[in-house]
């Protein structure tokens, strides 16, 4: 079944009270079972597993993985399996959302172990006990629950933004859940289709895997590697035509092509606006600015190279400010959607808003988040040594941050963690000179809390496309934080630190994001002035532009081509996911641009058959290529993600937790030798 969705007219001319109506009317399936127990239980064991995966691969990359698409995909296949076996019948659609959104929660939510606590543990030479931690996780996970909701009235209902992932994740779920009818079929299809390409590129260019398993050379990861190894390059130097700008190496500036597919797809969903407003704010970033200052001696090397961590330590600063002044004003600019999301509290019985009785209660954030807020500022005060009122101070900033990351969800399906918890880092250092763990830990909780916050309305997307119930979705992603919490914290303690403070930054363990945000506090321990001249007025101009940009597309009625959010988002991404998101959004624009002109070709003929002698003619023509595509893109984006997702979690798991010497081997045959020296005599 086709999802039904307002048209960008729509969604631009609509109140939000008849937005809410229209979905309660034309979307909500209020009576097909969504939280059951199996599906509550499917989700916490999905989420579980797949946290550990996150787990491991946070520590080694500084990455989590998305795996609400993947968990998807999984509990579909194995309730298929059970009711072909006679053993229970199909999850239905909004079962399976509701899954997800356990599942989901379950696998991100344990970033802080590999990122602020970690951090804090070496910088303390202490391992912060696991009773601790777990407790600290799940309150800061509630509290982004918390403040969530009433962002859910702003992003989802009225603004009916992408969240790229989510829409993914939706697409997926109705075309497997809805496959009997022949449009299910078709849109399957070209999920599987673009799964199955994305997978297997993804395969291609894993170099232990191919090696090992298959004796073969994986192709490159970047389309410009021969550029910078082996004869061709060595030709380049000496004919002085190495790729450069101002000197620095295109690879060392990030100015690079991925072979893989997965972004683009992304910017597929994401649409033209946000593509082009990445792409210049790339080019200014990575093509002008740091290529400039560079030269100047501004921006440093880093063991004698650059590359993105060197440049974002100057452009993020900038960038965060052009993120967050558009975002405070696009949101104190729609007062009414603030109001609307508070109606009912002074109302009996909210009589204004038509979805009181499956929405959470906005009285619950209300009443729970300075409850919540009191509760860690008193953990952080016994635990980590925090002053009340810094701790305090933290809940505010969580707000301001949580917009910031849930606008860049909404429209990338990143969120910049990273970037947020340097913004806190940089305003506690101010606040708190020389305490370091006061920085670490506050950073921790507006960083973390922010990401909750952005990634429980990306699971609540799939849920409005699908008709489902929020209030289910909230309590769900709760399950998944439990589910998180029980399994892989007793792992990362037990397992994995084994009570040895040296295992941190080691081979084993890098835990990379947690060296980064260690390093960036001591750092802010000299004080406020390392931050250079320019990265100050780049911090003055980005606030500039990000309130102009948001003013302009406001006054001219959204017709601005330009976002703001999107603008400061690409001072803290590589411009290699730049450009593939870029290339995405341009491909499926021309795609919609072309499908637009055959359909009005299409009418004038049929107007013009319908006015001739003899009537209309048979039949109509069969639609293009083009047209299908256009009209299926968030099917192929979907698959595209789905598959090259599923295939990157695979490998990263055959990478890091299945015998990584075994991968290493130079064939299959000495692969297989190996295993045998752990089987029994």
């Amino acid at each position: 079944m086709a999802i039904k969705q307002l048209t960008p007219e729509q969604v631009h001319t609509m109140s939000l009270e008849e937005k809410d109506a229209w979905w309660l009317k034309n979307v909500y399936r209020g009576d097909m079972p969504q939280l059951t127990w199996r599906s509550a239980i499917t989700g916490m064991l999905l989420g579980a597993f797949l946290s550990l995966t996150n787990l491991y691969i946070g520590a080694r990359t500084g990455w989590s993985l998305g795996v609400g698409i993947t968990s998807v995909i999984l509990a579909f296949g194995l309730f298929k399996v059970l009711s072909r076996l006679g053993l229970g019948s199909d999850m239905t659609v909004l079962e399976n959302n509701a899954m997800q959104s356990i599942a989901t929660s379950a696998g991100y939510m344990n970033a802080p172990l590999f990122t602020s606590l970690a951090a804090y543990s070496m910088v303390t030479t202490t391992i912060i006990p696991m009773g601790q931690a777990m407790i600290w996780m799940f309150v800061l996970a509630i509290l982004g629950v918390l403040f969530a909701f009433p962002m859910k009235k702003r992003f989802i209902n009225d603004e009916q933004q992408p969240f790229p992932e989510g829409m993914a994740a939706g697409v997926v779920m109705d075309a497997l859940h809805e496959s009997d009818e022949k449009e299910g079929l078709f849109k399957a299809k070209l999920l599987l289709g673009g799964g199955l390409l994305s997978a297997a590129l993804e395969l291609l260019r894993d170099d232990k895997v191919m090696r090992a398993l298959f004796a073969l050379k994986n192709i490159p990861h970047y389309y410009d590697e021969f550029l910078y190894g082996g004869g061709f390059a060595d030709l380049l130097k000496r004919w002085g035509l190495s790729p450069a700008i101002r000197g620095t190496p295109l690879n060392e500036l990030t100015i690079r092509f991925d072979t893989s597919i997965i972004f683009v797809a992304t910017g597929g969903l994401m649409g033209i606006r946000t593509g082009v407003s990445l792409l210049l704010g790339g080019i200014l970033n990575y093509w002008v600015l740091a290529p400039l200052l560079i030269e100047r001696g501004i921006i440093l090397p880093k063991n004698g190279h650059f590359g993105f961590g060197a440049i974002t330590l100057w452009a993020l600063w900038g960038g965060v400010a052009c993120m967050t002044t558009s975002s405070l004003y696009a949101f104190f600019s729609k007062p009414k959607v603030i109001l609307d999301a508070f109606k009912g509290l002074t109302k009996k019985g909210g009589a204004t808003d038509v979805l009181a009785d499956i929405e959470l209660p906005v009285k619950l954030s209300i009443i729970g988040i300075p409850i919540v807020g009191v509760v860690i500022v008193v953990l952080g005060e016994l635990w980590f040594g925090i002053s009340w009122w810094l701790g305090a101070l933290a809940i505010p900033l969580v707000f301001i941050f949580s917009l910031i990351a849930v606008n860049s969800t909404a429209i990338t399906a990143i969120t910049p963690t990273g970037a947020l918890g340097k913004l806190t880092q940089l305003t506690y250092g101010a606040l708190a000179p020389k305490n370091i763990t006061t920085n670490l830990m506050t950073a921790g909780i507006t960083a973390e809390v922010a990401s909750n916050t952005a990634n429980l309305l990306m699971d609540i997307k799939p849920g409005y496309m699908l008709g489902g119930k929020p209030r289910h979705q909230a309590m769900g992603h709760v399950l998944g934080t439990i589910a998180g919490l029980v399994l892989s914290v007793p792992v990362w303690y037990l397992v994995l630190i084994q009570g040895d403070i040296g295992r941190y930054g080691t081979e084993r363990l890098p835990v990379p994001s947690a060296l980064t945000w260690k390093a960036v506090a001591e750092v802010l321990m000299k004080g406020l002035d390392f931050l250079h001249p320019t990265a100050k007025s780049a911090v003055v101009v980005g606030a500039i532009v990000g309130i102009l940009v948001e003013v302009t597309r406001q006054v001219t009625k959204n017709r601005f081509p330009l976002s703001a959010v999107a603008l400061g988002l690409a001072f803290i991404l590589n411009f290699t996911d730049i450009w593939s998101m870029f290339l995405g959004s341009f491909l499926f624009w021309l795609l919609e641009r072309r499908a637009a002109l055959w359909h009005k070709k299409r009418e004038q003929e049929t107007r013009l058959s319908e006015t001739a002698p003899g009537g209309r003619s048979d039949a109509p023509p069969a639609r293009p290529w083009y047209a299908l595509a256009a009209e299926n893109t968030e099917a192929i984006c979907a698959g595209v993600i789905a598959g090259g997702s599923l295939m990157g979690i695979g490998l990263s798991v055959l990478g890091v937790l299945v015998l990584p010497d075994v991968l290493e081997a130079e064939s299959l045959t000495k692969a297989l030798g190996q295993i045998l020296q752990f089987l029994p005599k």
